[in-house]
């Protein structure tokens, strides 16, 4: 009894180090806050476009500083017979001097104008792209969900079937059903095993999509998606439209060359004035046959005269251009949004209806359906083949309805990326 009572007890520790081990395996259910948080920590393409932006931003110093100031040691009127003789000739001199370059008035504010926008508009690129990864993200989630739901589906009909397929064989060995039944019912059950292949082939895609994104190993296991509700939009069209205006990057960093354009615009007609050059000098001699050797100094300006009128026409043509490029650009992107608004809308109106459709009135239709047409088989008052067709029937109604729902969830993600900010 003692030897039995051990063996027992050994073998449910087994046991349960077994399920243990199978629930360590099984990774957790997954967290989309967390999954757009793991995103926008670690996607390199991401950090790609902040470290872009640091870079031109690190430019706007650049720009508005002055040129180094030129530093100049030289002998004036030395003797060439007698180099380093500075007493024998009175106008040899050593001389030291500065210059410093300097632009017309206002050239440096603007140019670090120009900077400054140019930054502040990849700033904009990088959280617009914050806003396209958190999309796709959510996409890859929907899509998971789906695919999650739709195997849990098929391994529910395929328990049912196997049900139904044991039915029919008992019905055929009394000699109240027919052998082409059981051969039906066992191709709709490979048809689901199928289904069932293609299925775990697209959760591996669809998961090494999401690692992708979230830049861990594509192989990472993904948990488990249960329930993935999105809440309904409450806005209208003419209020996500104000919010896109107001919040999306891209505008902004349209908006941003704009700007850029017309700060280049004022610096190329500021082009059409000289920049100063300022000198000083300090001549240092030596006293020379009865010369006292006085010490002299020179100062002196010089500037560039801009008689080249054509490369600075051309500057002021290239910055209208900049000008009226990104305008269209803006105005053509309102118009995308527009369309985006007013489409997406439409498209979560049509799949919202579908859901409740589904929910109250198709999916109770069918599966009263499928358990009339259950007991009437069992009594010989309706055939194999409409058993068959219900319970395929409630199989569609039940995948469709969850493809609406995850639609639902996608097409919102793209609403909040097309408006730049989340919806409440």
């Amino acid at each position: 009894m003692k030897i039995r009572s051990l063996f027992l007890l050994l073998t449910l520790v087994a046991g349960l180090a077994v399920a243990g081990a199978a629930l360590a395996a099984e990774p957790p259910p997954e967290d989309l806050t967390r999954l757009v948080a793991a995103a926008l920590a670690n996607n390199p393409e991401l950090k790609a476009s902040a470290a872009r932006w640091q870079l031109f931003s690190n430019k706007v110093a650049q720009a508005r500083s002055l040129d180094d100031p030129m530093l100049m040691l030289k002998i004036q009127n030395g003797v060439v017979t007698d180099p380093l003789n500075f007493s024998r000739e009175p106008m040899t001199a050593k001389v030291i001097g500065i210059s410093q370059q300097l632009p017309f008035w206002g050239k440096r504010q603007l140019k670090g104008e120009v900077a400054t926008l140019t930054a502040d508009s990849y700033r904009w690129t990088v959280d617009e792209r914050k806003l396209e990864l958190t999309r796709m993200v959510k996409e890859a989630w929907y899509q998971i969900f789906f695919i999650d739901k739709s195997l849990g589906i098929v391994a529910k009909n395929l328990r049912v079937l196997d049900d139904f397929i044991t039915l029919a064989e008992t019905k055929y060995a009394v000699g109240q059903g027919v052998q082409q039944d059981i051969l039906k019912a066992q191709v709709e059950r490979s048809k689901l095993l199928d289904m069932q292949i293609t299925l775990e082939q697209q959760r591996q895609s669809a998961a090494a999509n999401l690692n992708t994104l979230l830049f861990r190993p594509a192989d990472t296991p993904v948990g488990t998606i249960t329930e993935a509700l999105p809440a309904p939009v409450s806005q209208s069209a003419a209020e996500l439209r104000q919010l896109a205006y107001g919040n999306r990057p891209l505008l902004k960093s349209l908006d941003a060359q704009v700007a850029r354009g017309e700060a280049g615009l004022k610096l190329a007609d500021k082009d059409f004035y000289p920049d100063f050059n300022v000198s000083l000098e300090y001549m240092q001699r030596e006293p020379v046959m009865g010369n006292g050797g006085y010490d002299m100094y020179s100062l002196g300006v010089t500037f560039n005269l801009p008689l080249q009128r054509a490369r600075r026409h051309a500057a002021v043509a290239e910055a209208n251009s900049e000008i009226t490029m990104a305008s269209e650009e803006v105005q053509n992107l309102k118009n995308s949004i527009n369309y985006g608004v007013a489409d997406l809308l439409a498209q979560l109106e049509r799949r919202r209806k579908l859901l409740e459709l589904y929910k109250s009135g198709i999916i109770p239709q069918a599966s009263q359906t499928l358990e009339s047409a259950t007991i009437n088989y069992r009594v010989n008052k309706v055939d194999f083949l409409t058993l068959l067709d219900s319970l395929m029937s409630l199989f569609n109604y039940e995948r469709e309805y969850y493809d609406s729902l995850a639609d639902y969830g996608v097409k919102r993600a793209q609403l909040e990326a097309l408006v730049g900010t989340e919806l409440r």
